[in-house]
């Protein structure tokens, strides 16, 4: 999996995903152009998170597991309670998946 697909696993890319698939196999839409949107939301999604997100939290708990792979580093969590100010919520597992951001350049395919 490339670093940028990621963002494909949430909610909205599956349904993007899924979407796209849909309108492939109906034949109202050609797969390149599909492929350049899945290429467009990465990009973008990298960029919101990077831009528009401001707030931060701090997460404590036990490592249970870690893995490097491909540039990409995946933890899991245990016992976590994350804050924020004054807010405090216990939320028992949490995963973080973090990629090197050099790696996060899309390669999009030629126009034709």
């Amino acid at each position: 999996m490339v670093a940028l697909e990621i963002y494909r696993n949430t909610s909205i890319g599956r349904a993007l995903t899924d979407a796209l698939g849909e309108m492939v196999s109906s034949g109202k839409l050609d797969p390149l152009l599909a492929l350049q949107v899945l290429l467009h939301f990465d990009e973008s999604m990298g960029a919101a998170l990077e831009n528009l997100v401001t707030s931060r939290f701090i997460f404590k708990g036990n490592l249970r597991t870690y893995r490097y792979c491909d540039s990409v580093w995946t933890f899991n969590l245990r016992d976590v309670t994350l804050r924020n100010g004054d807010i405090s919520q216990d939320i028992g597992k949490m995963k973080i998946v973090a990629c090197d951001s050099s790696l996060l350049k899309p390669k999009v395919p030629p126009q034709q």
